[in-house]
């Protein structure tokens, strides 16, 4: 990434408003519950071998909304089942907020929460000194690989601690989506890979084709609405480009080339469609499912 920018994850609280402001101009969350009510309970189908105990690892489970509703499509699928529920996740705000979340939510008995304030390569790391044996029936890593240094590793990683029937399941956003695109053009300016990738879906696929690993994947239509990126000095435009582009303060310190750039390719037809006055950026996400590795 140039000197100049800095990357929005250098400030928490920013990246959070901003993240939050993604998930209210967005459809990212309500096209992932269809997924997770449709089409996840038919891949958690042959978890677990009939065990009566179930050990789940959330991989960058954020504020907990999401990992909450696949439990509970396990619970329906494998009813009279215990979890034992690794959460993963480095920031404490969201870990705090998932804390809340599952106080607040009745009927989670059955599930043993583990909260590890950590990042992926960290969690890692600690499993090999502390040398764990242990084996997991279901892993789910969604929207997190751009934060690991080396995502083809860290998937070979978490695949390794699946047990026989288990799954990991890979929710990135899709190489045909405006990110793919935005990324494709703007790598070098944008992505600083000391902290995050610009990762697609695509970009996994190919990690494990390349190895000869199997897998079933699965495009989930989404969109998100950038319309006030496009007005100059709105806050919540200004908020959106730091989202989109991964760079703090994007409109205030990215040189005026690279603004105009961005700003163009934002609203060109392979990354946006204009509906009704306003600029609809593609926001699909891709879906990756691995089994253990045979």
């Amino acid at each position: 990434m140039a000197s100049s920018l800095m990357s929005l994850v250098n400030d928490d609280s920013r990246y959070q408003k901003s993240f939050q402001l993604f998930l209210e101009r967005s459809s990212e969350h309500q096209c992932m519950q269809d997924f997770i009510h449709n089409r996840l309970p038919d891949i958690l189908a042959s978890i677990g071998d009939g065990k009566s105990h179930l050990n789940v690892i959330g991989v960058g489970s954020g504020a907990g909304e999401i990992d909450l509703k696949m439990l509970s499509e396990l619970h329906m699928k494998h009813p009279g089942v215990t979890v034992d529920n690794e959460v993963v996740e480095p920031s404490s705000q969201q870990l705090h907020n998932y804390k809340v979340l599952v106080s607040q939510k009745p009927g989670l008995d059955y599930i043993k929460f583990t909260w590890n304030k950590m990042t992926a390569s960290q969690f890692e790391e600690l499993w090999n000194v502390k040398k764990m044996t242990k084996k997991a029936d279901f892993i789910h890593m969604i929207q997190m690989l751009y934060y690991v240094k080396d995502p083809g590793a860290t998937v070979s990683f978490f695949q390794s601690l699946l047990n026989k029937n288990g799954k990991l399941l890979i929710i990135l956003v899709s190489e045909e989506s405006g990110w793919g695109k935005l990324w494709k053009a703007y790598r070098e300016q944008l992505c600083n890979t000391e902290i995050s990738q610009c990762v697609t879906a695509g970009d996994i696929k190919g990690f494990l084709d390349s190895n000869g690993v199997s897998y079933k994947s699965y495009e989930l239509p989404s969109q998100l609405d950038i319309t006030e990126c496009f007005t100059e000095g709105d806050e919540k435009g200004e908020l959106l480009l730091d989202f989109l582009t991964e760079v703090l303060d994007f409109s205030r310190t990215a040189t005026p080339e690279l603004k105009a750039g961005v700003t163009e390719l934002l609203r060109h037809p392979d990354c946006s469609v204009v509906s009704d006055g306003k600029v609809i950026f593609n926001n699909n996400l891709g879906v990756i499912v691995l089994d253990q590795l045979s």
